[in-house]
């Protein structure tokens, strides 16, 4: 039985002093792969150097967060798009992209532009996606159902309404389910109850949202059982299920 994480970042400044032992607790936890979205320019070089230590079990991604659009997005973007297209094979998909209009939405079309400019990039090199959405789930859907050609990919730390899921089901991407799932609070719990488990995949966002019962303190890696032992008693059957059914489709997604 394997895991793995399809949304992490071992390579922020959170984990600088220990990302060692965080990769090897990873592995005692049987969590063979973690996939890396970029965040921007300035994480570029942590990202490549975990990459390049962990080869087997690090797969990094190129990407630009939407919360890193600002004024001076299309000289970053081009730095960016020329790294994944200067290392194809390095990186096993594109991200973290997608829209962020909860604090701010003084770059809204900004943001428009450069998640779909980035879905290109995935459509051309045939590569997966992670989408970050908040408060703008729909828009995100909306830009997706207008491209002529659309990336396959996963709507990442996903806690949205039945209707949100469904929508992202029908376009034929994953629903990434991290720790937020194992909180008392939440109303995931119902929503994927009527949703198949072969729409899912694991992650952990790392260092954020800890699972129960680290919620609140550092993520990590090591933490995805936490996340498959609820999916487990969602859907009535073995962690090993859960492992082998979430395995397959981040595979089918990223190919890494």
């Amino acid at each position: 039985m394997e895991f793995v994480d399809t949304h992490s970042h071992v390579f922020a400044e959170e984990f600088t002093t220990d990302a060692k032992a965080v990769m090897q607790r990873a592995l005692h936890a049987r969590v063979k792969h973690i996939l890396l979205p970029n965040i921007d320019v300035s994480s570029i070089e942590a990202l490549k150097q975990l990459s390049a230590a962990y080869p087997e079990q690090a797969h990094p991604m190129m990407g630009l967060h939407p919360c890193s659009v600002d004024s001076n997005y299309q000289s970053v973007l081009q730095s960016l798009k020329s790294e994944l297209y200067a290392h194809t094979d390095f990186y096993c998909g594109v991200g973290e992209i997608g829209l962020d209009l909860y604090w701010d939405k003084t770059f809204e079309s900004a943001q428009q532009e450069v998640f779909i400019e980035q879905c290109q990039w995935a459509v051309e090199l045939d590569k997966g996606v992670s989408i970050h959405t908040r408060s703008a789930t729909y828009l995100a859907i909306a830009c997706l159902k207008a491209m002529p050609k659309r990336p396959r990919g996963v709507f990442h730390c996903f806690s949205g309404s039945l209707e949100e899921a469904n929508e992202i089901i029908k376009l034929g991407f994953k629903l990434g389910i991290g720790g937020v799932v194992t909180f008392k609070n939440t109303h995931l719990t119902d929503t994927l109850k009527q949703i198949d488990l072969k729409h899912l995949v694991l992650e952990t966002d790392a260092p954020y949202l800890a699972p129960v019962p680290y919620r609140g303190k550092r993520n990590e890696p090591a933490y995805i059982p936490f996340i498959a032992e609820k999916l487990s008693d969602i859907y009535e059957c073995s962690v090993e299920t859960i492992a082998e059914a979430t395995t397959a489709s981040a595979q089918s997604v990223f190919k890494y």
